[in-house]
């Protein structure tokens, strides 16, 4: 008896991340500016109207691109039972992870993105780049609040953010990760040295 292979039909959320996967995919390969809704549901093998039923325009559907992606691939957190030890492996997991992806990010907002969805450059920057922002509070700074390692009501927001903002800075210059002195140096020479200051204060 001879039996055929039907595809199984995507429906619903199943459909909306294969079709965000294949635009990763496509922005990766070909880059933002060859990206189209066409080459887009060519590789998702589906209609531009499938496409357009949900996202309005190439730039909607990129940026909806590098949130899924982010959310598909979150960065650990480790629970090293110091301040000190789960920022320097959180900033070195962090790094691998951002290290392509910034690259592609900031490619995607320099080659079009942010004048297509009508942002300034850094409007754009912080589009694609908004799930690495600093929350409010860390886990990793929530845990040493508990654990008294700093006082969180005394500590301001850009003092916590100073780590993140720095690793975000080498991987802008050298797009590759920072090396572990470099990420030691952040954290033992600078970021530590400012905590301790507040405390004193």
């Amino acid at each position: 008896m001879v039996t055929t292979d039907t595809p199984r039909r995507r429906r619903g959320a199943a459909l909306e991340s294969a079709l965000l996967a294949a635009t990763w995919v496509e922005l990766v390969e070909t880059g933002y500016a060859r990206l189209t809704m066409g080459s887009v549901a060519e590789r998702a093998r589906t209609s531009e109207a499938v496409l357009y039923r949900r996202w309005a325009n190439k730039d909607e559907l990129v940026l909806a691109a590098f949130e899924h992606h982010r959310r598909a691939n979150p960065v650990p957190d480790p629970d090293t039972g110091s301040l000190r030890g789960d920022l320097i492996a959180h900033l070195t997991a962090l790094s691998h992870a951002m290290a392509g992806y910034f690259a592609i990010a900031m490619a995607t907002v320099f080659s079009g993105l942010a004048t297509g969805a009508g942002l300034t450059l850094a409007e754009g920057r912080d589009k694609v780049m908004a799930a690495q922002q600093l929350p409010q509070v860390r886990p990793l700074y929530q845990r040493a609040h508990d654990r008294g390692e700093l006082d969180l009501a005394r500590v301001p927001p850009a003092v916590l953010a100073l780590p993140f903002d720095l690793l975000r800075h080498d991987l802008l210059m050298n797009t590759e990760p920072p090396s572990a002195d470099r990420i030691h140096s952040i954290v033992d020479e600078l970021f530590l040295p400012l905590l301790r200051s507040r405390h004193e204060h």
